[in-house]
C-alpha cells in the first residue's frame, strides 16, 4: 500500500514541481558534460598542460555541489512544509510517524533517481555539444563518440546521491517533531505585515544604495586594494544585499500604513501588500537569490572577455610561426635550421640580432610609470628605484634597453605582410605594444639616444604585433638605422621563419627536445650556464625577459604558432568552460527556488484570488494581476543583481583590456551575458506564469 502511495505521489510532485524536476535533470546534465572535460582521456591526452583543465573543472564542481545542496535541502524542507496538512490527515488516520517519514524518503529518493536519470540522458546530448565546442575553440577536429567514464559517471552519481541523502538526513528532525495540531494549522497561518520597527528598518533601503554608490567609486577611484580593504567590502556588499530586502519590506509596509496616494491607484494595493508580505518572510531567501544572480552574471561574463581576448588577440600576439630565441649571439642555428627543413616546406628563413647600448632608459621608465606595478620600483619623490629593478625577479624587461636594425625590423616586417619603415640616420622610432603605450602616453622627450653625430630625434611608434614577449624585445624595442646600430652590442640572437602549409603538430616539441640533452647545451644550445657564459665573448647576462603581459603570459624560446595557438586557446578554455559551468547551475538554481516559491503560493493563497473573483475582477484582469505580482517578484532580485553585478563587471573589463590590450568595451561582455541572462530567466518566468494561472484557476 505504501509503495503505491509513494508512486502515486511522486507522479503528482512531478506535476506539481515540474520546474524543480527540469532543473535537477539540467543540472545533472551539465556535471555530467562538465565532468567528462575532467576524465575523458582524449582531451587529457592533447597538450603538455592537461592538468590544468581537469583542476579548473573539479574545482567549479566543488563550488557547484555545496549549491546544489542547498537547493536540494531547500525543496526538501520546502515539500515537507508544504504537504504538513497531508501529513498531519496520515497522523489522524493511524499511521506511524516512521511510515510517514519513510514514505517521504522514498518519494523523495524516487523523484530524484527520476531526475537522474534524464539528466543523464540530456548529459549525453550535452557531452557531445561541449566536446564539439571545445575541440573547435583549440582548433582540432573532432569526430562524435560517446565518452561513458566510468569515473565520470561514478562521480556524478556520488555528488548528487550524497546532496539528497544529506537533505534528507537533516529532515529527520521535522518528523519527530510533528504532531497533529501544528500540521493540520500550519497552512491556515497568513503572511501578515506585522509591527516590528519597521520606522526604523525603512532605514536600511537607502543605506543599502549609498553602500553601493561607495562601492562603485572605491571600485573606479580608488587603487589601495589591500587585502583588509577588499575583505572589509566583500562583507558590506554581502550584508547589503540582505539589507536591501529587509529595508524595502519595511519600506512598503510603512507606505501602505500611512495610505500614501499610489496605493489607490489600480491594483497597488493588493499588489504592495503581497510583494511586501512575501519578501519579508523571504528576505534571506531573496538575498541569496540575489548573490546567486550576480555570481552567474559575472561568472558568464569573464568567460565572454577570455573567448574575446583569444579571438582577437592571439594571432597578433604570435604573428611568425616560428620563432627561435638563443641568449648566444653567435649561435647560427643549425640544429633547428636542418629540423625545420626536414619537417616542413620553408618559404622564408631569416637570423638576426637584438643589440644594446648598456643603457635601460626605457626599462626603467616602464618599470616605474605601469600602471600595473609602477608603483613598486618609484622612491618617494619619484625618481626609479634602481635596487628594486636591479633585483626584479619577474623579468619583465631585459637589464638593458632592446634594439634592432632598420634593415632587420623591415625584413621582419615584410615577412608578416606589414609595409616598411622609412628613418633617416639621425632618427629612431619604437615598436610598442598598444596596451603599453595607452598606459604611458608619449615618453619619446624621455629618451636620448645617441647617434653617430649626436642626439637621434624621435620618428614615431608602431603598435602592430610582433613577438614582444621576450623575443622582439619585451613590450617594446627600438629602432635605429643600421650605422648607429653598428655602434652596439648584440644582446642576443633570433631565428624567424615562414613555412608552406601547417606546422607538424609535434614541431615545437622536437625543437625543444633540441635542447634537452645536457651534453649538447653548448654555444648551439639555447640554455645558458654560468660556466659556459665565460666563454661567451659579448655576451651580457639577463638577456631573458617575458614583457608585462599578466593575461596568457607565455614565453618561450621556441615558438611555433600551428602548435601554440591551440594550446593557449586551450588554457583560456580551461577557465571559460568552469566560469560558464558555475554561471547556469547558479542561475538555474536560483531561478527554481524562485519558480517554485510562486507556485506553492498559488496553491497556497488561490483564495484571495477567488475573493477577487466574487468581487469583480475577470478573468483577463487576475491573470493581469498574477503577471504584475511576478514581475516584481522576478525583476528585484534581478535588477539588484545587475546594478552591483554591472559596476563589477564594468571595472573587471576595464582592468581586462588594461592587462591585455584587448580594444573592445567593457560594456559589451556585460550586454551579452545579461540577455543570456534574461533569455533563460524568461524561460523560467513564463513556466512559472502558466502554473501559476492554471492553480490558481483550478476548482476545489
Amino acid at each position: 500500500m505504501m509503495c503505491k502511495l509513494a508512486l502515486r505521489n511522486v507522479k503528482r510532485m512531478a506535476k506539481d514541481y515540474v520546474v524543480y524536476f527540469m532543473t535537477m535533470a539540467v543540472v545533472t546534465a551539465l556535471m555530467f558534460s562538465f565532468n567528462t572535460l575532467l576524465f575523458s582521456k582524449d582531451v587529457q591526452n592533447l597538450f603538455q598542460m592537461d592538468a590544468m583543465m581537469s583542476v579548473m573543472t573539479g574545482l567549479a564542481t566543488a563550488f557547484i555541489v555545496p549549491i546544489i545542496a542547498w537547493l536540494i535541502n531547500y525543496m526538501v524542507r520546502f515539500v515537507l512544509e508544504k504537504r504538513s496538512r497531508e501529513f498531519g490527515i496520515y497522523l489522524l488516520v493511524g499511521v506511524k510517524k516512521k511510515e510517514i517519514a519513510r514514505l517521504y524518503f522514498t518519494e523523495n529518493l524516487l523523484l530524484g533517481a527520476g531526475a537522474f536519470l534524464v539528466g543523464m540522458g540530456l548529459g549525453l546530448l550535452f557531452q557531445q555539444i561541449l566536446l564539439s565546442i571545445f575541440y573547435s575553440m583549440v582548433q582540432l577536429d573532432y569526430k562524435l563518440h560517446l565518452e561513458w567514464n566510468r569515473n565520470c559517471i561514478l562521480m556524478t552519481a556520488a555528488c548528487y546521491l550524497g546532496c539528497y541523502l544529506l537533505a534528507l538526513f537533516r529532515s529527520r528532525k521535522k518528523f519527530r517533531k510533528m504532531n497533529i495540531h501544528d500540521l493540520m494549522e500550519s497552512q491556515r497561518q497568513n503572511e501578515e505585515i506585522k509591527e516590528t520597527h519597521e520606522k526604523a528598518k525603512r532605514w536600511f533601503l537607502p543605506l543599502s544604495v549609498l553602500f553601493l554608490v561607495v562601492f562603485g567609486v572605491f571600485l573606479f577611484c580608488f587603487k589601495a586594494w589591500d587585502t583588509g580593504v577588499v575583505i572589509a567590502f566583500l562583507i558590506g556588499l554581502v550584508l547589503t544585499i540582505y539589507l536591501f530586502y529587509t529595508g524595502i519590506a519595511a519600506w512598503i509596509a510603512c507606505y501602505v500604513r500611512k495610505k500614501g496616494a499610489a496605493i489607490y491607484c489600480g491594483d497597488a494595493l493588493f499588489l504592495l501588500r503581497q510583494f511586501s508580505s512575501k519578501i519579508r518572510t523571504l528576505r534571506f531567501t531573496m538575498g541569496t537569490l540575489t548573490a546567486l544572480f550576480t555570481l552567474a552574471i559575472l561568472g558568464s561574463s569573464v568567460a565572454f572577455m577570455f573567448n574575446h581576448f583569444q579571438n582577437e588577440v592571439l594571432v597578433s600576439k604570435f604573428p611568425f610561426d616560428v620563432q627561435v630565441y638563443s641568449s648566444n649571439v653567435k649561435d647560427e642555428f643549425q640544429q633547428e635550421i636542418a629540423l625545420l627543413k626536414q619537417e616542413t616546406a620553408i618559404k622564408e628563413i631569416f637570423t638576426y640580432k637584438v643589440y644594446e647600448n648598456e643603457t635601460n632608459q626605457v626599462n626603467a621608465y616602464l618599470y616605474t610609470h605601469l600602471k600595473e606595478f609602477g608603483s613598486e620600483y618609484r622612491n618617494a619623490d619619484g625618481t626609479p628605484d634602481w635596487k628594486k629593478i636591479s633585483k626584479n625577479e619577474e623579468l619583465a624587461y631585459c637589464n638593458y634597453d632592446t634594439y634592432m636594425g632598420l634593415s632587420d625590423y623591415n625584413r621582419l616586417r615584410t615577412m608578416i605582410g606589414l609595409s616598411e619603415v622609412q628613418l633617416k640616420e639621425d632618427q629612431y622610432a619604437i615598436h610598442i605594444k598598444d596596451r603599453v603605450l595607452n598606459q604611458t602616453g608619449d615618453f619619446s622627450g624621455r629618451i636620448k639616444i645617441q647617434g653617430t653625430d649626436g642626439t637621434l630625434s624621435f620618428a614615431g611608434y608602431h603598435t602592430e604585433g610582433f613577438s614582444q614577449n621576450g623575443h622582439n624585445g619585451g613590450d617594446y624595442i627600438i629602432i635605429v638605422s643600421d650605422a648607429v646600430l653598428a655602434q652596439m652590442h648584440p644582446y642576443y640572437a633570433e631565428l624567424v621563419a615562414d613555412i608552406k602549409g601547417e606546422a607538424p603538430a609535434d614541431l615545437e616539441k622536437r625543437l625543444d627536445d633540441l635542447e634537452k640533452d645536457p651534453d649538447k647545451i653548448s654555444v648551439q644550445g639555447h640554455a645558458m650556464t654560468e660556466a659556459a657564459s665565460d666563454d661567451w665573448d659579448g655576451e651580457a647576462l639577463g638577456n631573458s625577459c617575458s614583457g608585462s603581459d599578466t593575461i596568457v603570459t607565455y614565453t618561450a624560446k621556441n615558438l611555433v604558432r600551428d602548435n601554440l595557438i591551440p594550446e593557449v586557446k586551450y588554457m583560456l578554455s580551461s577557465l571559460m568552460f568552469p566560469l560558464f559551468y558555475i554561471g547556469l547551475v547558479f542561475l538555474c538554481v536560483a531561478l527554481t527556488v524562485l519558480s517554485v516559491q510562486q507556485l506553492s503560493d498559488s496553491v497556497k493563497y488561490k483564495f484571495r484570488y477567488r475573493v477577487l473573483s466574487q468581487i469583480g475582477y475577470s478573468r483577463r484582469e487576475i491573470r493581469r494581476m498574477i503577471f504584475k505580482q511576478l514581475a516584481g517578484y522576478y525583476l528585484c532580485p534581478a535588477c539588484v543583481a545587475l546594478a552591483i553585478s554591472g559596476l563589477v563587471c564594468v571595472y573587471t573589463g576595464g582592468k581586462f583590456d588594461f592587462y591585455t590590450g584587448v580594444q573592445a568595451a567593457p560594456a559589451t561582455y556585460f550586454l551579452i551575458s545579461s540577455v543570456l541572462f534574461f533569455g533563460i530567466y524568461l524561460v523560467y518566468f513564463i513556466i512559472t506564469y502558466i502554473g501559476f494561472c492554471r492553480n490558481v484557476e483550478e476548482q476545489g
